[in-house]
């Protein structure tokens, strides 16, 4: 179906997208065990990123919904995402939750220099 419109691309990248989410039912904490959790949730990320498991990362500002905290863009299939992100502090915690997702773009609109492999895959849309 694709092919048959011009401006419907052909051939896409697909990623591996985790959003995390601040469940309606997080528990209170402390303000000292707030920082605490989030230093190993930061630290977390960051070892994931050095992994190269993590190709971008970052929190959300300005959403419409402030449940949403923040999104990861994974070099790898969405069940290990999942499982990676299981071992989040902040997930383990119960202060995190998260969605996972395979998100397809126009094939060469998205670029990642600082990956160290392959991000995703190029697939194209069935007809």
């Amino acid at each position: 179906m694709a092919r048959n419109y011009p401006d419907i691309p052909h051939e896409f990248d697909v990623v591996t997208l985790v959003v995390l989410r601040r469940p309606a039912r997080a528990p209170e904490l402390t303000e000292a065990e707030l920082d605490d959790l989030q230093a190993r949730h930061l630290a977390y990320r960051a070892a994931l990123r050095r992994d190269g498991v993590i190709v971008a990362n970052g929190p959300f500002d300005a959403q419409s919904d402030p449940s949403f905290r923040g999104m990861s863009i994974f070099a790898c299939d969405p069940a290990e995402a999942a499982r990676l992100t299981d071992g989040d502090p902040s997930v383990i915690a119960g202060r995190l939750t998260y969605d996972v997702m395979e998100w397809w773009v126009a094939a060469g609109t998205l670029g990642f220099p600082l990956a160290t492999g392959p991000v995703g895959e190029r697939r194209v849309m069935p007809d």
